[in-house]
């Protein structure tokens, strides 16, 4: 025997969404459908189309078995008892309904002030909250978070990129990749991206000065405003990036530096720091140079200067010399420089020469005694440049001559076949104050 049909008891039990009131009524089947339907819905509304627009495709849904629950009772018999069956099951699902919806929306508060307060491990931590039940009674908005969980997600990204770039990795561009996507693809997370930045900033600057001053060059293209960690960081970052080139030798990557702060900052205290410290690597590289050239012996056909050098004046100029050692070793110590640094000039000397003739004397040979040969002597002629250091300009340009005893009583000579006498030049015998004579007048101004 049916049951008695109560289109109250099946329209309540309906409201369900569970198929109770045509479970009531007898329409198993349709009770079944209802089920399917419904959980295939809940599927969707979580899953696939979490919209408040198919939340109303969900209420249509309840309002068609609703009304098909009413009519399908034909009986309309009341019946107390599934009245108060379907009562209950209603309202134990609207009451859970009811609690889920309140916990999410409880939680979506949470993730709101988390967003507002810029703290996104608070926010990640809340969106961990949801759970199933959540997602089912208020899909839209469990589901409206997820942009929240993708800002976090690339900030967290940005996080250990800026903080491999505290290591010297050039990571900065990316991060601010990432940072610039939240600002534009999710709107609302301002706070959080400025939050990822703010701490990075906060940690600078690093030990490292020159891995400091890169990170200061490239904060000026954050997608948001750093210029107070930039004035208070760069000046320092890069004076000591360039004190760092300069003890390592790299006067190029020192005068970089120094010069960014110079041209950067002009007012700034260090400034006048950086300027010496332009003109310490400048004539650093300027020695570096001069010493290559005169180790490699080209000096003297690519003169160049060192700044730094004294300039040729009155007094004894020391130098440094350059061809010719059979003279130049006869010269006094104090006219040579040990080393470029304490040099004032570079004295270039050419091969020797005849210079102007001073005495012909006869000498007779051995083959033909009755026809002596006339020997003349000549000063011994040397072709000279000497640059002055400082500039790395020519200041003399002259060829020397080197006076010295002639017309030896026996005159030295070698011939290879026969004796047929000496030759008709010959240069004359120069003591030690001889030579020095001839170049005093290059080294002592």
């Amino acid at each position: 025997m049916r049951n008695p049909a109560d289109p109250l008891a099946a329209a309540i039990g309906n409201a369900s969404l569970l198929g109770v009131g045509y479970f009531l009524i007898g329409r198993r089947v349709l009770a079944a459908v209802n089920l399917v339907v419904t959980v295939a819905l809940v599927v969707v509304l979580t899953t696939v189309a979490p919209y408040r627009w198919f939340e109303l495709v969900v209420l249509g849904w309840w309002a068609v078995v609703v009304m098909h629950g009413w009519f399908a009772a034909r009986d309309r018999v009341a019946n107390r008892t599934h009245r108060i069956i379907a009562l209950v099951v209603t309202v134990l699902v609207f009451a859970a309904v009811g609690v889920l919806r309140f916990d999410a929306a409880r939680i979506d508060n949470a993730i709101a002030e988390a967003r507002r307060a810029g703290d996104c491990p608070a926010a990640t931590r809340a969106v961990d909250r949801f759970w199933l039940g959540d997602r089912t009674a208020n899909a839209p908005l469990v589901a409206s978070e997820r942009p929240t969980v993708e800002a976090c997600r690339r900030l967290e990204t940005a996080a250990a990129e800026l903080t491999a770039a505290l290591d010297g990795q050039p990571a900065v561009p990316a991060a601010f990749a990432q940072l610039r996507s939240v600002l534009h693809d999710l709107p609302g997370h301002e706070t959080m991206a400025t939050t990822t930045l703010d701490a990075f900033l906060r940690r600078l600057p690093t030990k490292n000065a020159c891995t400091t001053a890169s990170i200061t060059d490239l904060l000026p293209t954050s997608p948001l405003p750093a210029r107070p960690t930039i004035d208070r960081i760069g000046p320092p970052a890069y004076l000591a990036c360039g004190d760092r080139h300069l003890s390592d030798q790299d006067w190029p990557g020192a005068r970089t530096w120094y010069q960014r702060l110079v041209d950067r900052y002009p007012a700034n205290p260090l400034t006048p720091k950086a300027k010496d410290g332009i003109t310490r690597a400048t004539q650093a590289q300027e020695l570096a140079t001069v010493r290559d050239l005169i180790q490699r012996g080209t000096y003297c056909t690519t003169p160049a200067k060192y700044s730094a050098a004294p300039p040729y004046g009155p007094g004894t100029n020391r130098a440094l010399f350059h061809g010719e050692d059979e003279y130049t070793a006869k010269f006094p110590p104090e006219w040579r420089a040990p080393d470029a640094a304490q040099a004032v000039l570079v004295v270039c000397l050419g091969a020797a020469e005849d210079g102007t003739p001073v005495r012909t004397c006869p000498y007779e040979n051995k083959t033909f005694p009755e026809f002596p040969t006339n020997v003349t002597f000549h000063k011994i002629a040397i072709p000279l440049k000497a640059y002055e250091l400082r500039t790395g300009a020519a200041v003399v340009d002259t060829k020397v001559e080197i006076g010295g005893a002639s017309c030896p009583k026996v005159l030295e000579y070698e011939s290879y076949i026969r004796d047929f006498g000496p030759p008709g030049d010959v240069r004359v015998a120069p003591s030690d104050d001889d030579i020095r004579a001839a170049f005093t007048g290059v080294v002592q101004k």
